[in-house]
């Protein structure tokens, strides 16, 4: 039995980089299917790295809200985003509302739908660590929107189980895995011919996959803010005094609460006495993964990168106290260190010393999906939404 749409329209809503890059493929699976009107509207929470990412996929949004303004506190986005999103859904109308993750461009699009009686669907649903601080607002931004929409879209058991347990219905979840491993593996093929780039801010020779080892590291978590982040920068310092032969990349978070503490405390020292640091601007989405693939392991606060690097065989230091993401915990691809100076040197020292312990953790497989997830989303879309005949 076919499913045919006469004319379904879906809004896709975003506004930062990691929200562009795991709605690319949903995007280009709507674009594809008979019938389906795909509406792309970018609310810009994150101006510059959301562009990068757009231009990679090649998809060119249909509304520009262009919300983003310097310093922006979490109050004035959301005044801002509530009333652009209720005049786009008073305008649009569209049949469902497609958004993914985590952000105040999540949660305030979910609400505006609501309000409008318009159905959401939400990518990545189920995600939790139970504390509403940790990581802060998204874990709000999830919990909230998970109890607004009407479709869940779980990338592994553990976060339907989770829906579950906060009496969301079992009829409307669905394990579709994690569309950040279809991204990665629509990108994999541009990355091949970054390696012959010179990434801007890096010696050319860092570039030559023989010549020394590359730690990757990135940062930007709210709650990691002040003592988190002074902790994490002398932790990098005293790995690079000890390895002198390896060295750490640091593309910066734009975020001055991110920049102070790290210009602080590992800017000048890079230039007199820590060679082996290199302090670099946030890199393309492309150049980014090509980083990620020639590092020997990553240390990160982030939550996509615990998803997208056991793709490329690379283990994972986590620098927060829990995770959203346990099955990388569970797999072992993945291991928690929290922001302590201690914990985080002792660990990256092991795996740069220990080839068993870092082949235990590299050769774990990815758990977070086959690369079809967009797939399965847009059929259960057309299953739901369209005439059967």
């Amino acid at each position: 039995m076919k499913h045919l749409c006469l004319k379904l329209k879906v809004s896709v809503i975003f506004g930062t980089r990691p929200e562009a890059i795991k709605l690319a493929p949903v995007i280009l699976e709507l674009k594809k299917r008979l019938g389906i009107e795909c509406r792309v509207c970018v609310t810009a929470q994150h101006r510059k790295m959301l562009d990068q990412v757009l231009d990679v996929f090649r998809i060119e949004p249909d509304i520009d809200l262009k919300l983003m303004r310097p310093n922006q506190t979490l109050a004035g986005l959301t005044a801002r985003a509530t009333i652009a999103l209720d005049r786009y859904m008073e305008r649009e109308k569209p049949d469902l509302v497609l958004v993914q993750g985590d952000t105040t461009t999540v949660f305030v699009a979910a609400l505006m739908a609501f309000y409008h009686r318009i159905p959401v669907g939400h990518v990545e649903a189920g995600l939790r660590t139970g504390d509403l601080y940790s990581p802060w607002p998204e874990e709000g931004n999830r919990v909230l929107t998970s109890h607004i929409a009407k479709l869940h879209f779980s990338p592994t058991d553990l976060s339907r189980a989770n829906l579950i347990k906060e009496g969301i219905s079992s009829e409307n979840i669905i394990v579709t895995g994690n569309t950040v491993v279809d991204a990665l593996l629509l990108a994999r093929r541009a990355i091949k011919r970054i390696t012959a780039l010179t990434i801007t801010g890096l010696p050319h020779e860092l570039m030559n996959k023989n010549a020394t080892r590359l730690v990757l590291i990135t940062g930007h978590r709210r709650e990691n803010f002040g003592h988190g982040f002074e902790s994490i920068c002398r932790a990098i310092r005293d790995l690079a005094l000890h390895f002198r032969d390896v060295h750490f990349i640091y593309p910066v978070h734009l975020n001055p609460n991110v920049q102070k503490p790290v210009m602080r405390i590992l800017g000048n020292l890079e230039r007199r006495s820590l060679p082996n640091v290199h302090i670099i601007a946030p890199l393309p989405y492309l150049e980014f993964l090509y980083l990620m693939q020639r590092s020997e392991l990553i240390l990160t606060d982030s939550g996509g990168i615990q998803e997208e690097a056991p793709s490329f065989s690379k283990p994972v230091l986590v620098m927060r106290d829990n995770s959203e993401r346990p099955e990388a915990i569970l797999a072992g691809t993945a291991k928690l260190v929290g922001t302590s100076r201690h914990r985080i040197v002792a660990e990256t020292k092991r795996l740069l010393t220990d080839a068993e312990a870092y082949r235990s953790m590299a050769s774990k497989k990815n758990p977070y999906g086959d690369g079809k997830a967009a797939k399965r989303i847009v059929d259960e879309i057309t299953m739901r939404f369209c005439m059967r005949s």
